[in-house]
């Protein structure tokens, strides 16, 4: 072999640059040839044995992130060809033999961090399928990891290029943290602030969170070093700062959702001129709503007792005290929220008067609904004022209700006309 290539070199003797071209031609076939090996049969029977495996396991998420760590890893061979074979190309520069050398090394070295990054990856999807991935996340801390393997990678490079030794390299860089600190800032608050929220929980992927500072109000869909990502309900994607969740306040409603109550909090405005009190046959009349026996039944008793006390010391009739509608339709309100079936009994509930306004009196509903999903509590929100809103007239009250800018009609009568007064009684 060395005798055929002895004989090329003397029959190429008048141009000397063929005999290089030849052999650089030639490394750079088998640097070919050797990725092509690579890829084409040992990557593709990789592969097929991956492919089983995940199938027969049932996960197949991660098979094509750890597909990409074994392609990137497979782009070293051809390098270390080509980084071996660059000094048997004759007549080459010393300088150039020396640069492409250090070039492949350096990129040996990146490939490798890069493929540490698809591992990485490949832990993090490993890990998301346990079942306590969502309450401590550790994407952020990967992410980190990541940046390391990269900047180690840069400064060996670097060291590898200058010729000098990497603890050399990293000793330079003890005067110049300040400055590294600086530029890393976001980075290092940012990996405080995913320590922090990983270790109190204060948020987790899943959770709804509202943030007006930061116009995010929906579900955290991803939980990275750098961001929070939230997808809000009119499905826009926002991303927050991680450290914002530090030094900002936050809303997060995951409480509301593990306790398995969502609160009502909303008033009825009633018209003031409507409030009245009950003769006895009235009184009787509400009897017919079984909500109110209870009610009636201890109401009545107690306003007996009060009243024989009045009659006895010899009180006028004014003082005595008598049954009002809205206390009885507060009452109903009541006892129909207890027995309403999406209402949390378990929780605070509450019928109660709030100060009155210049729009009515407000009597407020206060509880919770059995059901947290939004349909599901709106839904039952709006049956249980549908109710009440309707059944208002029952009890002889009305909902204060402005007026609108509508023309409001106005009917005049004439003093000499002497059919218009009876006929303003015959139409009242």
């Amino acid at each position: 072999m060395q005798d055929r290539l002895d004989a090329l070199r003397e029959m190429l003797a008048p141009y000397p640059w063929a005999y290089s071209l030849i052999v650089l031609s030639a490394l750079l076939l088998v640097a070919w040839l050797a990725n092509l090996i690579t890829r084409r049969v040992l990557l593709r029977g990789l592969r097929h044995v991956i492919a089983r495996v995940a199938a027969l396991t049932g996960h197949t998420g991660d098979s094509i992130s750890r597909m990409r760590v074994i392609s990137r890893l497979a782009n070293v061979v051809p390098a270390l060809v080509i980084g071996a074979g660059i000094g048997m190309v004759p007549d080459l520069p010393p300088q150039l033999v020396g640069f492409v050398s250090g070039l492949c090394k350096v990129f040996v070295i990146f490939t490798v961090a890069l493929a540490l990054g698809h591992a990485l990856d490949v832990a993090n999807e490993v890990y998301e399928r346990r079942p306590d991935a969502r309450n401590k996340p550790i994407k952020g801390y990967l992410q980190v990891a990541k940046i390391i393997a990269l900047v180690m990678a840069a400064l060996a490079s670097v060291a590898l290029l200058a010729g000098v030794e990497l603890v050399h390299v990293l000793t330079g860089l003890g005067a110049a943290s300040a400055v590294l600190m600086l530029i890393f800032q976001d980075t290092i608050l940012s990996f405080a602030a995913s320590l922090q929220i990983s270790g109190d929980g204060r948020v987790r992927i899943g959770d709804w969170i509202e943030m007006p500072s930061q116009n995010a109000d929906g579900d955290v869909i991803d939980i990275a070093l750098h961001t929070v990502t939230v997808q809000n309900w009119d499905k826009t994607i926002t991303t927050v700062p991680t450290r914002k969740l530090i030094s900002d306040s936050f809303k997060n409603w995951r409480g509301m959702t593990e306790s398995g109550g969502r609160r009502i909090k909303r008033a009825i405005y009633l018209d003031q001129h409507s409030t009245r009190f009950l003769d006895a046959d009235e009184v009787a009349r509400f009897r017919r709503f079984r909500l109110l026996d209870a009610y009636l039944d201890g109401k009545s008793s107690e306003l007996q007792a009060w009243n024989a006390k009045l009659a006895e010391r010899g009180a006028e009739p004014v003082n005595r005290r008598r049954v009002t509608n809205l206390g009885t339709f507060r009452a109903y309100v009541e006892q129909y929220l207890r027995n309403h079936p999406g209402v949390h009994q378990g929780m605070t509930l509450l019928v109660r008067q709030l100060q009155p306004t210049d729009h009515g009196l407000p009597l407020e509903i206060y509880c919770f609904t059995s059901d947290v999903a939004w349909a599901a509590y709106e839904g039952i929100q709006s049956d249980i004022f549908d109710h009440l809103l309707a059944i208002l007239p029952e009890f002889g009250l009305r909902v204060f209700q402005a007026h609108s800018d509508a023309p409001v009609e106005v009917r005049l009568r004439r003093e000499d006309d002497p059919g218009a007064a009876s006929r303003a009684d015959a139409s009242g």
